[in-house]
């Protein structure tokens, strides 16, 4: 049998291999960790290579997403759907090996990784799921849900912000089954960190509530399952710091900044394999240590006594199991669309003048109680989202079985763990900030568009008409980046009719994130008919109408809807044709066929006006170079609400004017 050490060497050769072909990558961190690997991968991670997707799997995670070789490495030698081939086709065009982490494009890879710090983030996620929906679902003697997650990270993922944002909350929620090994190597991109990065990263920890092993070798296997052990028996989160040397085997390049993100260069890929005892060609791996590496038998027998435990669970618990298949199967009850179809039509009965996110809240209040899935939170601000309803429970370090997590003002984080949730499944996750702290948070909602995660996002106080906190709180240019956003559905209700569509919709929805976007003032509900309703999930439709083609189109969102329909009253008693046409969510309503688009928005019909408080630039695309946008061009002020619109010209006068400016210009 070969050695521990022989069975790491794989991984740096293979490592070492791949980004010398592809002339790019990163050797540095597969190099120096290769040997912490060995150790999980074949001694204690449970998972089965032929089924990446084995629910009670246990979860690992790469937060150090530019080494991304040791994972591919660890993937094709233990049996996962990898082969040599895609190692070779490192980094290439359409290849399964991507230059960092992909989520979908790798079996086994859980999430991507690569925006440092992120996969910290998902990894108390994916924690954070396996407590709450053991609390959940397992019962005296049937523990169905009891696995570990596990990440690997380095100094750049600690020197990041979030990392102190969900470090510090997972050791406030008591999640023991995450264990983190810090690749304690000293180096980053510039060199040596004792210039910029010298905190004590271990009582910074103990600081958190989380078991802290400290100066464990990473080159010993012996140390490294020593303080594994220990990691798994504490009843706190764990980090153990490895001491490694990035590039190790190298003479050259071992130690130094230098491996950290370009190719060892051939002629030292030969010394290192002299150095390590590896006389084998470039990726060839002898049969023995694959052998050694492969997991698809043991995996294949721990998914099947798993399997076993859950048909007894389903003998004695029928419903709940079948529950747990649903929800971790991503499918929401089958009479949900017909209940909520029903709420709908008795929000548009009832014509409340609310606001939106009110609105919202009367949602959860409606859609919770059939969602046993939903998670909600708020980042510090549940009273002023309003994302708390009638049945949230809130989830604890004594107390998991909840529904609502309190994630205090870690916006950044508590959007990158969310992340972490919906790619673990059996949850539908949804945590709410100011439109305005979206800029916080960003970076996880792009990583959740990118990964087409059913994430919700609820952004209140939409526009200057939060009024009296000011240009700090008041979003301008916000609602474009998030509509410019691939795979993100952005929603702006103009009323509670709205608000119940854009939730319904976005529970719905399992090709991606959903962003509502939701006002603190009062907004007057809109009367429709039932195909208007209907036309609602189209993203955009006629609201008003007058007999024939218009000659003017006035486009809303949100709060200016009710503005834009004001006008439209006006112009038509002096006996204008206008259509005002509300588009809740550009992205579905682009999406929708061009007959329909020209049904809605006539291409003939030039003179258009888009009216809405946030940047005017986005809404050129639908009223093109001739036509005008009422919309912000400068950051608000601090005053009430009705002043700041009056101030920045959203009245009705203001829209009689541009109106007039095309219709007898």
């Amino acid at each position: 049998m070969s050695s521990r050490r022989d069975r790491a060497n794989a991984i740096r050769a293979l490592s070492m291999d791949a980004v010398q072909k592809a002339n790019s990558g990163h050797p540095g961190a597969p190099m120096g960790m290769a040997d912490i690997a060995e150790v999980l991968w074949r001694g204690y991670l449970k998972h089965n290579p032929a089924n990446p997707h084995w629910a009670n799997r246990d979860r690992f995670v790469l937060s150090n997403g530019h080494g991304s070789m040791l994972i591919y490495s660890l993937l094709h030698l233990t049996g996962y759907d990898l082969g040599i081939e895609d190692l070779k086709n490192f980094r290439q065009l359409h290849s399964r090996t991507p230059g960092h982490p992909e989520y979908g494009y790798t079996a086994g890879v859980e999430t991507t990784t690569g925006p440092l710090g992120q996969g910290i983030a998902n990894a108390v996620g994916f924690a954070l799921a396996e407590k709450i929906l053991a609390a959940q679902f397992n019962r005296p003697g049937h523990n169905i849900v009891d696995h570990q997650t596990y990440a690997f990270l380095g100094d750049g993922c600690l020197m990041e912000g979030i990392s102190h944002e969900v470090c510090s909350l997972a050791g406030t929620l008591g999640l023991n089954k995450l264990t983190f090994f810090y690749d304690d190597n000293n180096i980053s991109i510039d060199g040596e960190v004792d210039g910029w990065f010298t905190d004590d990263t271990p009582r910074r920890f103990e600081a958190y509530g989380w078991h802290v092993i400290r100066n464990v070798n990473g080159h010993d296997a012996d140390e490294i399952e020593v303080a594994l052990e220990a990691a798994l028996e504490s009843d706190k989160p764990t980090l153990i710091c490895c001491k490694t040397t990035i590039g190790f085997g190298s003479p050259k390049h071992g130690g130094k900044a230098s491996s950290h993100g370009a190719p060892l260069g051939a002629d030292e890929i030969e010394v290192v394999r002299k150095e390590l005892n590896w006389p084998y060609a470039p990726f060839e791996v002898p049969a023995e240590i694959y052998a050694e590496w492969d997991a698809k038998e043991q995996g294949a027998k721990a998914e099947a006594g798993w399997q076993e435990k859950f048909e007894a669970y389903r003998a004695e618990f029928p419903e709940l199991a079948a529950e747990f298949e649903r929800r971790m199967q991503g499918e929401l009850p089958a009479d949900f669309a017909e209940k909520a179809a029903a709420y709908i039509a008795d929000v548009a009965a009832k014509g409340e003048s609310i606001a939106s996110r009110k609105a919202s809240q009367n949602c959860l209040n409606a859609y919770g109680p059939l969602l046993p899935e939903l998670l909600g939170g708020s980042a510090d601000l549940a009273g002023s989202n309003l994302t708390l309803w009638s049945g949230c429970k809130g989830v604890s370090a004594a107390d998991a079985s909840g529904n609502y997590v309190y994630y205090g003002v870690r916006e950044f984080g508590m959007s990158a763990i969310m992340n972490g949730i919906a790619l673990h499944g059996g949850l539908i996750p949804y945590g709410a900030t100011f439109l305005m702290f979206m800029e916080y948070a960003r970076n996880a909602v792009r990583m959740s568009a990118l990964m087409k995660q059913r994430v919700l996002y609820v952004f209140t106080h939409d526009s200057i008409g939060l009024g009296e906190d000011g240009p700090t709180h008041q979003p301008i240019e916000q609602l474009t980046n998030l509509r410019t956003t691939p795979n993100l559905d952005t929603w702006r209700p103009c009323d509670a009719v709205e608000s119940a569509v854009a939730w319904k919709y976005a529970l719905e929805r399992k090709g991606g994130p959903s962003a509502l976007i939701f006002s603190r003032q009062n907004l007057d509900h809109q009367s429709r008919d039932e195909q208007q309703i209907a036309d609602i999930e189209r993203g955009g439709y006629i609201l008003r109408d007058c007999e024939g083609t218009p000659e003017l189109i006035l486009i809303a969102t949100g709060s200016e809807v009710g503005l834009a329909v004001n006008a439209y009253n006006t112009l038509t008693a002096q006996g204008r044709k206008v259509r005002v046409v509300s588009i809740p969510c550009t992205s579905i309503f682009d999406a929708q066929d061009a007959a329909y688009r020209q049904q809605v928005l006539p291409l003939e019909v030039s003179n258009r006006i888009a009216i809405e408080a946030a940047h005017a630039d986005y809404w050129y695309k639908y009223v093109g170079l001739d036509g005008r946008v009422l919309g912000m061009t400068t950051y608000g002020e601090s005053a009430p609400a009705g002043e700041l619109f009056e101030m920045f010209g959203f009245t009705v006068d203001k829209v009689l004017e541009l109106a007039g400016e095309l219709l007898e210009g």
